[in-house]
């Protein structure tokens, strides 16, 4: 829409990438807080975000530029593509989080313990970046749609004519979706790093149809670049939630057993005290008929004697 720049170097694409930064930390510190994660853990999650964000941009620059082999013939940075940006964040942060945090954690493996709290920490805000960062491209007028004469049509100023604003309907469709997210981490239910994932996925899938800038072609000619790795991203979501569902129940199994192991320690426990109280009173039985049997004794004695 203007893709012009308001100081040098500084254009409209830039200020949202920036606030879409900016609201990711916002949101990690917010929801940190609402999960109860500690210090410690908090702060290496920022750390390790911050530097996979900048391994994010430099991997969604580098992507794009292979993209734009296709569109222009060469190889050259102009642009950058959120699949890109995801991948190489996401495996920087994964690699960082677990070696480092391997290392860091090595006593009480928190890390490991609070693994699925983050994910759906950072689902949340990967969600409202994402969609900050599309209306980014709208600015600029990347990532456009078909033209159309339809009243929903955005004129791109670099394009001289109407597009479907596909920048603007997935921007809505991000807030909304982080929106519900937010909610769901609210009331303590997870699985919102797979959501994301699957229903963002699908979403993608469907919308690649109405876009309009040329991408290149797959492996499977029917599918976009973008659509390929929409339903790669679909498949790895389905198998976080296989994985999350079989450690959660692992955990419970463990939980029960322990439980059990401890209910049995305290039967086990009442029981040695019971037995151990009956032969007490045993022994004090005893004792006690002793004693009367002493004094039968002695009073037979004195009875003896006064008869004699």
């Amino acid at each position: 829409m203007y893709p012009y720049d308001l100081l040098p170097g500084v254009d409209l694409y830039f200020i949202f990438l920036c606030l879409a930064i900016v609201s990711a930390i916002v949101v990690y510190r917010i929801m940190s807080d609402k999960l109860k994660i500690g210090a410690k853990l908090y702060n290496f999650g920022l750390f390790t975000a911050v530097i996979s964000i900048i391994v994010g941009y430099l991997s969604a620059v580098l992507f794009q530029g292979f993209y734009n082999i296709a569109t222009y013939g060469k190889f050259y940075i102009r642009g950058a593509t959120f699949y890109g940006g995801l991948i190489g964040g996401a495996g920087c942060f994964l690699v960082i989080y677990f070696l480092v945090g391997k290392a860091m954690f090595k006593e009480n493996k928190e890390h490991i313990s609070r693994f699925f709290d983050i994910a759906d920490i950072a689902a949340c805000s990967i969600a409202i970046a994402h969609s900050l960062g599309r209306v980014g491209c709208l600015m600029v007028g990347c990532c456009h749609g078909k033209p159309t004469a339809a009243w929903f049509g955005i004129k791109m100023v670099t394009l001289g004519y109407k597009v479907v604003p596909t920048q603007l309907f997935e921007a809505i469709f991000l807030a909304v979706l982080f929106v519900y997210l937010i909610l769901r981490v609210k009331d303590k239910q997870t699985y919102c790093l797979q959501i994301y994932m699957c229903v963002y996925g699908i979403w993608r899938f469907i919308i690649e149809y109405m876009r309009n800038d040329y991408r290149g072609t797959t492996i499977v000619d029917a599918l976009t670049p973008s659509q390929l790795t929409a339903v790669l991203m679909v498949l790895g979501g389905a198998a976080l939630i296989y994985l999350q569902y079989r450690v959660t129940n692992r955990d419970e199994t463990d939980s029960l057993v322990t439980e059990n192991e401890a209910s049995q320690e305290t039967v086990s426990e009442f029981s040695e005290s019971v037995e151990s109280a009956e032969d007490d009173d045993e022994e004090e039985e005893y004792d006690y008929a002793s004693v009367y049997q002493k004094k039968d004794d002695t009073a037979d004695k004195a009875d003896q004697t006064k008869d004699e």
